[in-house]
């Protein structure tokens, strides 16, 4: 739940440049958080020193994977339609290979190999690099899997592919794991415990993208706030660390400035953030450089402490209030977004109106809104029933997404009459006459064309708005 799902990008077919030496063809899908996304881009590296190119043709693939997600029930069902999909094409094309990568991969490894037998290899998200042998085992008529957790592996010496064509906007990835063990989340579980990637790779990789035209980074990581680099190994082991590494430790506020610095003109953003993990120093770090945009991804899950402390949210209520004026505060202009669960074993409707009225005092500017989603392997599954009714959970989910319906228009309509200033990602949806971008607090606005182009930055006047997004009008260049 904590990674942020956007619907609109599930199953995307990767798509990347051609060599013309290549022979073989790989058709890949991507399911899930934008880690996932990420993830595909450096398969596709892998594989493309292996022969390989992208087709979005699925019938005329050597090799189909899926990389998948286990945090929803309806992500691991729409995976599975799609595996019957590939394996009816495979009855009519015998020699195509189908994988299974990523999170569902680690957690049903034996189901999908063994016993339904509908997949050639299964590789969990830290065995990409292992790619090429286990294909090697899949040619020779062996299934192959390989889903072992790494301690160390991040992936830092892997230049990915880039999975978004417009070239405007490309994901890092700097952490990869989670420590914190939420009840309801099964990252843990299938993406192992959390290192940090060498600030110095990651510096690289932003340098490179600058170069290659890219204008916004994401930073991205399970809990991005965990951040910590202090020559390798586990975040949980830093404590063990030497006087002369933790003195020199790189933390995540150290790693913002960096990249700022690094490319003064880049746009960097950052998902996702933890509560209990959101130090003051980000926040001071976000104010003090003007690349850094203004928006915060803040899940919360729940507004009742006794939920939180049932999901092992390492924070309460108040904390969060407190996070929240910290904010206001110090970055007076910054969005900031939700995820949260209806309806978690033995919530009341005493902590739903918790919910609802601590949506009330922050007011967010949007969210991502669910009703709990039992995971099999997870604490919650394990220790506690499920036992709010399908019904209460849906009116609950719906008390909450209608609020934030009405604070995303509050928010929203506060920018009429004000200049922002707009990234251009994409031709508007609605209009091949209109540019569609999002400001730096992650908000999309539309407005026409003129002699503008995609990756210009642009300052918008906002005429009018819908409520979610601004419409206005370019007036000109922005200073970067």
């Amino acid at each position: 739940m904590e990674k942020i799902i956007d619907e609109s990008q599930q199953g995307k077919t990767l798509v990347l440049e051609q060599k013309s030496e290549n022979t073989r063809k790989l058709f890949i899908e991507s399911y899930g958080c934008a880690m996932n996304f990420s993830d595909s881009e450096i398969v596709a590296a892998i594989l493309f020193k292996e022969g390989y190119n992208t087709t979005q043709t699925l019938e005329e693939a050597d090799l189909v994977l899926v990389n998948t997600c286990s945090i929803r029930d309806k992500a691991e069902q729409t995976v599975r339609k799609r595996l019957e999909k590939y394996n009816a094409v495979k009855r009519i094309n015998p020699k195509m290979k189908v994988g299974v990568l990523g999170c569902m991969a680690e957690r049903l490894k034996s189901k999908l190999l063994e016993e339904e037998k509908i997949v050639d290899l299964v590789v969990g998200p830290d065995a990409y690099k292992d790619l090429p042998n286990l294909l090697s085992e899949v040619e020779d008529g062996r299934e192959a899997i390989n889903v072992l957790l790494s301690k160390d592996e991040t992936y830092g010496d892997i230049s990915p592919v880039r999975l978004n064509t417009n070239g405007v906007s490309a994901y890092v990835s700097i952490t990869r794991g989670c420590d914190n063990m939420c009840t309801f989340c099964v990252v843990p579980f299938t993406r192992g415990r959390e290192r940090s990637r060498d600030p110095q790779s990651i510096l690289e990789e932003v340098n490179d993208l600058w170069n290659k035209g890219y204008k916004e980074i994401t930073l991205l990581g399970q809990n991005v706030d965990s951040y910590l680099w202090y020559g390798g190994g586990l975040k949980k082991d830093f404590e063990k660390a030497s006087e002369i590494q933790k003195a020199t430790a790189v933390n995540f506020a150290k790693l913002l400035e960096l990249c700022a610095k690094a490319q003064p003109k880049m746009r960097i953003r950052f998902s996702t953030s933890n509560p209990q993990d959101l130090t003051l120093d980000v926040i001071e770090t976000m104010a003090k450089y003007n690349n850094i945009c203004d928006h915060i991804h803040l899940p919360v899950q729940s507004g009742s402490n006794r939920i939180l402390k049932a999901m092992n949210r390492l924070h309460t209520r108040e904390e969060y209030f407190e996070l929240i004026d910290n904010i206001r505060r110090i970055l007076p202009n910054c969005a900031i977004s939700q995820d949260m669960i209806a309806g978690f074993p033995t919530e009341t409707e005493a902590d739903h109106q918790d919910t609802l009225s601590l949506m009330e005092y922050v007011k967010y500017n949007f969210g991502y809104m669910f009703t709990y989603s039992e995971r099999p392997g997870t604490l919650a599954e394990r220790k506690m029933e499920d036992d709010v009714p399908e019904a209460v959970k849906k009116r609950r989910l719906d008390d909450i997404v209608q609020l934030q319906r009405q604070h995303s228009e509050i928010r929203t309509k506060a920018y009429l009459n004000t200049t922002v200033e707009v990234l251009i990602e994409r031709e508007s949806k609605k209009s091949d006459a209109e540019w569609s971008g999002r400001t730096s607090q992650n908000i999309v606005a539309v407005f026409p064309k003129e002699h503008y182009n995609i990756g210009d930055l642009v300052n918008v006047k906002v005429t009018d708005c819908t409520s979610a997004t601004l419409i206005g009008e370019a007036i000109g260049y922005a200073v970067n």
